[in-house]
């Protein structure tokens, strides 16, 4: 279906969509900051790595954050750009304090597995709403979350 199509097909289809999608990358942008959060205040022994890898997810976080803001706009919704916009719309909260190594590895395996449960309801929502192009979209994502996750899990033990 064409994003042309999307903006004019079913109303409520589109609403809840578009609101997903919001929600979505309302939750990547509390993520991104977190995972800066992770990047700076990791210590120990897992330092180099873990510095290294946080900085990774944190520059995904943004590309990610990008893609769904421009497939909202797409398909004709409004992402919501002011953080604490975002952080009224994220299942994702803010980092406190910092802790082991360990810790901020298996917080943000389970953040991503928070993320994963958004992108599946997404995903059906897109297909509901004959959105090949967001389904796909959101189906990269949550493949890419996935493998982060095994692989967060397997460092934390």
């Amino acid at each position: 279906m064409s994003t042309e199509m999307l903006k004019q097909g079913n109303p409520a289809a589109s609403k809840a969509l578009h609101e997903t999608l919001d929600k979505l990358a309302a939750a990547f942008t509390v993520l991104h900051m977190k995972l800066h959060h992770h990047h700076w205040y990791v210590k120990g022994p897992h330092f180099f790595t873990l510095h290294e890898k946080f900085e990774e997810l944190y520059n995904e976080a943004a590309a990610h954050i990008d893609a769904l803001a421009e497939r909202l706009l797409a398909i004709g919704g409004k992402p919501t750009a002011t953080l604490k916009g975002a952080l009224a719309l994220s299942v994702i909260k803010e980092a406190e304090g910092a802790g082991t190594a360990e810790k901020m590895a298996e917080e943000t395996a389970n953040d991503f597995a928070i993320l994963i449960g958004e992108l599946k309801e997404g995903i059906e929502l897109a297909e509901a709403a004959g959105d090949e192009g967001t389904a796909d979209l959101l189906l990269s994502i949550q493949s890419g979350l996935e493998k982060h996750v095994w692989m967060l899990r397997a460092f934390a033990g």
